[in-house]
């Protein structure tokens, strides 16, 4: 499992009128196939009176599911430069759709080209990038005396704060990137002078902003 991969962090939608012809770029995150078919024809449903719904889409640990169309459109006009968009914006686990109401006049190949990039990125630009960076799972059991403390040092730090659950002693839930949950062990223990029961609860990705 890589360490950190760009996707998108929700669903974004966003038109451009080029030469008369309105070009709607719609983009979500899939985490598999049938997801990004399931966002593709949500956007043929809504948009069944278009001239085309080009989408393309990308998916995998490795990227190893590609997947473009043209829908009618010149071979090589549309499909393709959508998913060239995402594998340049280096995007994992996503699908954009680009819906064309024709305008009446013909862009050529290049215009094409050009039009279906700019559907492409107006639609990722509107979900929104996010970086998914795997994360350590921490549980940790302290006594009343170190909780206040213990919030304080973690809102803090790098680590998130995933839960706190208050019973005959305060449970903290901490998720903190890989290279980080040595320290999170450390400082618990410190603090609580080796009164701090940690429990390792497995990795997951968590979303975090990109910087501009």
């Amino acid at each position: 499992m890589p360490e950190e991969y760009l996707t998108l962090g929700g669903t974004g939608i966003d038109t451009v009128v080029i030469r008369r012809s309105k070009f709607i770029g719609a983009a979500g995150p899939a985490e598999d196939e049938a997801q990004a078919l399931g966002f593709l024809e949500k956007v043929r449903e809504e948009h069944k009176q278009a001239t085309h719904n080009v989408y393309a889409y990308q998916i995998g640990e490795n990227n190893q599911l590609q997947r473009f169309s043209d829908d009618g459109e010149p071979g090589g006009t549309a499909g393709m430069p959508v998913l060239e968009v995402i594998k340049q914006m280096d995007l994992r686990n996503v699908v954009v759709v680009v819906t064309r109401y024709f305008g009446g006049t013909l862009l050529g190949a290049g215009g094409l080209v050009r039009a279906y990039t700019e559907g492409a990125k107006i639609g990722i630009l509107a979900a929104g990038i996010v970086k998914m960076v795997l994360h350590s799972r921490l549980q940790i059991t302290v006594d009343y005396t170190y909780a206040g403390k213990l919030q304080n040092v973690v809102m803090q730090s790098p680590w998130c704060l995933a839960d706190i659950e208050y019973g005959a002693q305060v449970r903290f839930t901490v998720l903190a990137p890989l290279k980080e949950d040595l320290r999170v062990k450390e400082a618990f223990t410190e603090i609580t002078s080796g009164q701090a029961v940690i429990v390792e609860l497995g990795q997951e990705y968590v979303p975090l902003p990109v910087e501009a």
